[in-house]
């Protein structure tokens, strides 16, 4: 499985972003896809999940902000995030792993064993 994101930048505090993360080589049948992120010095932040069902949930911190989305033609995954604050300054990572259990562990260990990862785009946000 190959994940690659896009769509990072600057912005001013306020202002909005949209994420796309391409996938390719996926062999499993079902799956979820999310998104984390990791700020300089923090620890991995899941922000979004869409399991097999389509089901998103969000973290508390991005919750009426973000939307995750996915387009089940080609698969790829959208993030868009509005009302940006320098909080949510980080790197943002799409992620794939066969179901919401394994992606919660891909994102506290980065095991290759429980799914795949991209390499990130940059979000920086500016007060």
């Amino acid at each position: 499985v190959q994940l690659v994101e896009s769509g990072g930048g600057s912005v001013q505090a306020g202002g909005s972003l949209r994420l796309s993360c391409a996938a390719s080589g996926i062999t499993y049948r079902r799956y979820s896809m999310g998104w984390f992120r990791q700020a300089a010095g923090e620890q991995r932040e899941r922000i979004a999940t869409i399991d097999n069902y389509g089901s998103i949930t969000y973290a508390d911190s991005v919750k009426g902000r973000f939307t995750a989305s996915k387009d089940p033609v080609n698969s790829t995954l959208y993030l868009q995030l509005n009302s940006l604050t320098p909080g949510d300054t980080a790197l943002y990572y799409c992620a794939l792993a066969l179901d919401r259990g394994a992606l919660a562990l891909l994102v506290r260990t980065l095991s290759p064993e429980s799914g795949a990862w991209g390499q990130g785009t940059q979000v920086t946000v500016s007060s």
